[in-house]
């Protein structure tokens, strides 16, 4: 299945799910109580996706001063991004998602795993592990010829 088809088939069932839920939830404990877990999911959500996103800039600007290349981090990042979309957006199942990409642990063993799995197919070679090559060396000359 291609990538368009997956997102066409993603927008039609994410509402279709969040409908079902909110009025199953709904009919058990009432409208009013629905709508306000709804609006306090989004806020709990907003306010740990500030937290989460304050630690992760603190983590990429250690990362950096220590002369190291901040990717992990920088994923958390997006997933922090995901994250907050789906908590601001109105529903249960989207916001069990949010939270799973705001909780730490969990989020980084889910980049971890992507990582593993499609790391190397991002690099346009499978198979192809960057750590296992070691240092690389460029040889050459130059020389600077004024003008």
């Amino acid at each position: 299945m291609r990538a368009s088809q997956i997102l066409i088939l993603l927008f039609l069932t994410v509402p279709l799910v969040e409908i079902y839920f909110l009025i199953s939830v709904g009919q058990v404990i009432g409208a009013i109580p629905t709508v306000f877990m709804v609006v306090f999911t989004a806020i709990l959500g907003a306010m740990l996706l500030r937290a989460q996103g304050l630690s992760t800039l603190q983590r990429v600007q250690a990362a950096s001063a220590r002369g190291e290349i901040p990717a992990l981090e920088m994923m958390e990042g997006l997933m922090l991004l995901v994250g907050g979309a789906l908590l601001l957006t109105p529903g249960f199942f989207t916001d069990a998602i949010g939270f799973i990409c705001l909780i730490s642990p969990l989020r980084q063993a889910l980049i971890r795993y992507w990582i593993k799995r499609y790391g190397s197919s991002i690099q346009g070679q499978p198979g192809h592990d960057p750590a296992s090559r070691g240092p690389r060396t460029l040889e050459g000359e130059y020389w600077k010829e004024d003008e």
